[in-house]
């Protein structure tokens, strides 16, 4: 591959993906509206260290930036008009499980909508390639762990419901016009950088600061806490040809809220204070990656344990503490 379309290259996991391939001498389009769902200096941050892997600072692959909406039909086929590309990565969406109970209508345009017209643009172009990033919250009450071949018609909140629309155009795309598409559901994504409106983000921010922690429920709710370089890696394995297929992207190792937050604070030496509220209806109790199809058919496996995964992040906020400060 020469030239990738990477949606969202300013959100956490979009610039991760887009660092990979530049590293791998790949030219990537991105393209980001640089929403305020949080606050844009972050992704401004994101911006500049794509910026600064271009040609210039070694062998690596240009990067071409798009300030655009891909609910915008116009603008997206501008950006195909413009290059020939080879895959495009679709990693822009409206993020937030308890935000989109409050306005649905976002994610419809961005998650659902986005994604039609990216396919058209693709069916029209010769692009076959194409990478759509979905979420764990599709298996919602399923029992753990959690295989690509469980039931997902059962979303718990509008988020997960415009993924799932978004995975079944998918699927209309590659038996109609037979574009080959690989769809990851990512198992809470975390690390270096990482949205602010995540957990551990928060966790580590308040704890520093002594201010104290919200934990909906009692704390023994399980995630499947996945590092974001295992992600990213994932991610870029994926445009390989296979059709038509789901794959899960998951460390693997669900481990309880709590053991999360103690890991947070023996990095920073510091005790949380914990403010306990009732759970949210939308969030489920466990989540766990099957991962066995990954491995077979990606040749992929999450390499970094919670534990190193948290003092790595938990570094970077050090090394960044004043600029996170200051950010909205």
């Amino acid at each position: 591959m020469k030239t990738v379309l990477v949606t969202g290259c300013a959100g956490f996991i979009g610039w991760k993906v887009s660092e990979r391939l530049l590293e791998e001498n790949i030219t990537v389009i991105g393209i980001d509206n640089l929403n305020d769902y949080y606050d844009p200096r972050l992704k401004q941050w994101r911006l500049t260290q794509l910026n600064a892997k271009g040609p210039e600072h070694g062998e690596h692959g240009k990067f071409n930036f798009y300030h655009s909406d891909l609910s915008s039909f116009d603008s997206v086929k501008t950006v195909f008009a413009n290059y020939t590309l080879d895959a495009v990565i679709n990693l822009a969406a409206r993020a937030g499980v308890r935000a989109s109970v409050q306005d649905p209508w976002v994610y419809l345009d961005t998650n659902l909508k986005g994604t039609l017209n990216l396919l058209e643009c693709c069916k029209d172009s010769g692009v076959k390639k194409f990478v759509f990033a979905s979420t764990s919250s599709l298996y919602g009450l399923n029992e753990i762990p959690f295989s690509e071949t469980d039931r997902t018609d059962s979303p718990l909140a509008p988020y997960s419901a415009t993924k799932k629309g978004a995975e079944v155009l998918c699927y209309s795309y590659h038996y109609l016009y037979g574009l080959d598409i690989s769809i990851p559901r990512y198992f809470t994504v975390y690390g270096p950088a990482g949205r602010p409106d995540m957990s551990i983000f928060i966790f580590i921010k308040n704890i520093d600061n002594g201010i104290p922690i919200t934990v909906f429920g009692d704390g023994t709710q399980q995630r499947d806490f996945s590092y974001i370089d295992d992600i990213a890696d994932g991610t870029v394995k994926c445009l390989q040809p296979f059709g038509y297929e789901i794959f899960n992207l998951g460390n693997d190792n669900p481990v309880q809220l709590m053991y999360v937050i103690h890991l947070i604070e023996d990095a920073l030496r510091k005790k949380a204070v914990i403010e306990f509220m009732p759970r949210h209806p939308a969030d489920v109790p466990a989540t766990w990656a099957n991962i066995e199809k990954s491995k077979k058919r990606l040749n992929w496996h999450p390499k970094t344990p919670i534990e190193d995964g948290i003092k790595k992040t938990v570094g970077w906020y050090l090394e960044n503490r004043e600029f996170i400060k200051s950010l909205s």
